[in-house]
């Protein structure tokens, strides 16, 4: 017997290469070819091999170490002295042909693997079942090989790679891998009912499916914390009810919602001239004025009507559209707690006046804190005014199960080409977000441009 030392190959030029797995320890047994550590660069992952077969008696490095050629890995005592060690690592060309795959991806089967995955369609029919996993499947929570590429893909999902069966060469973990993980991750959340699934991101047993509007979870590092008060004062404050109630529902809707917003501007001078004729006449005699947010309801009662998808929800199994045959409009109430959004209830069969009292009345309530539950229920569709506040355009957050959710900003004088001169026109901004998975881009737009027509002409709302 005789003692051996296992150093770093040629690293073809790279410096302080990260050690990122450590496969062996005192008393292994190893044989040619065996991997001893896994190292990373900026660009590739790869295992250095034993040029030996014998016993590990001595591991000379730690996983979060750096390296760098002829570093010392391991002693290992073997039967033979005089057996031959290849430029310290028993494969004079192993790193070689990987730093290669870095430079052009063009010679090794490391290359060839990731242009595999690259133009492989994702069929996963021949891969085994949890029950059927490869010799070389690795257990829940242990390491694991993956190249950068992969590992980016990965860190993109929210995927703990940990948790990943590994179908390549020694175990190493291709992106079918990681999809076909997600596949097996969302399986079993929708056939629990898209609740929380521990340990399945065992990188942060914290981390839970949440729930989409019925079709969708995500995976989602916490939010870092800090010691603010180290920084300068601090004042804390609770959040008020509202808010601790509409937090999750909006979280919700951001992430399980692909939202696209729509712009578009309104020309709605015609519009404001005839509502100031109507005010005129209201308060001269002692009725209670128009808000233009009334003519808006409206409008977006018109444009729903001849839109139907933006009027409806989606099935909880993301298979149908359900299209509502009635049109609640829900109206966004800012409040000393929050938005509060009650709703206009058959907004279709209402005239002017009666939806500004309800409307009143209900922004009044609101503001209280005296609002009925059912009186925020039912909505098909929002609206969301900042118009007495400012701004010009912004992205409100659909509000689930509606599909689609109107925002309206501060209407401002702007000069406007009528084929012959500019003349000044009041410029509605326009904000119109909504679920991509109901509605496509043309949808949106068409809506926008239905809409902004009908504002500048509201007689149309009578055709």
């Amino acid at each position: 017997m005789a003692t051996q030392e296992i150093k770093v190959p040629d690293l073809q030029g790279l410096h302080d290469v990260a050690v990122v797995e450590v496969y062996v320890s005192p008393g292994d047994t190893i044989e040619v070819e065996s991997p001893l550590i896994s190292l990373e660069s900026d660009k590739a992952v790869m295992d250095v091999p034993s040029p030996l077969s014998g016993v590990i008696t001595e591991v000379k490095v730690n996983e979060g170490d750096t390296v760098n050629t002829g570093d010392l890995i391991a002693l290992a005592e073997v039967e033979k002295e005089d057996q031959e060690v290849h430029g310290s690592s028993g494969n004079p060309n192993s790193l070689t042909e990987v730093e290669e795959t870095e430079k052009n991806e063009a010679s090794s089967a490391w290359a060839e693997e990731d242009r595999a995955e690259e133009v492989r369609p994702a069929d996963t029919s021949e891969r085994p079942s949890p029950s059927e996993a490869p010799a070389n499947a690795q257990p829940f929570g242990s390491k694991y090989h993956a190249t950068p590429s992969v590992r980016a893909f990965a860190r993109e999902l929210g995927v703990d790679l940990s948790g990943v069966t590994g179908s390549g060469p020694k175990g190493r973990i291709t992106r079918e891998d990681v999809a076909a993980r997600i596949k097996n991750v969302m399986s079993i959340a929708e056939k629990s009912g898209f609740g929380a699934v521990p340990d399945l991101f065992a990188e942060n047993p914290a981390r839970s499916i949440i729930p989409g509007s019925g079709t969708s979870g995500f995976a989602l590092p916490p939010i870092p914390t800090a010691d603010y008060a180290s920084f300068g004062d601090i004042e804390t404050e609770e959040l008020s009810r509202i808010k601790k109630i509409s937090g999750p529902h909006l979280h919700r809707n951001w992430l399980g919602i692909p939202h696209v917003t729509q712009f578009e501007d309104a020309d709605i001078t015609d519009l404001e001239e005839f509502r100031g004729t109507i005010n005129e006449e209201n308060a001269a005699a002692g009725n209670r004025k128009i808000s233009p947010l009334i003519f808006v309801v409206k409008a977006v009662v018109a444009a729903l009507k001849r839109f139907g998808d933006f009027n409806g929800s989606l099935s909880a199994d993301g298979s149908s559209i359900i299209r509502k045959k009635y049109y609640n409009i829900g109206i966004a109430v800012d409040t000393s707690d929050g938005l509060v959004v009650p709703v206009l209830k058959n907004a279709d069969q209402k005239g002017i006046a009666l939806l500004a009292e309800e409307l009143s009345d209900l922004s009044s309530r609101a503001r209280e804190g005296k609002l009925k539950i059912d009186e925020m229920k039912g909505g098909t569709f929002s609206i969301s005014s900042l118009g007495g506040i400012g701004g010009t355009y912004f992205t409100p957050i659909v509000n689930a199960p509606e599909v689609a959710i109107l925002g309206l900003s501060r209407s401002t004088m702007k000069p406007v080409w009528n084929g012959s001169e500019f003349v000044p026109r009041l410029i509605l901004p326009l904000s119109l977000s909504y679920d991509h998975r109901v509605i496509d881009g043309a949808q949106g737009a068409r809506f926008t441009a239905y809409l902004a027509m009908i504002l500048a002409d509201i007689r149309r709302t009578l055709l």
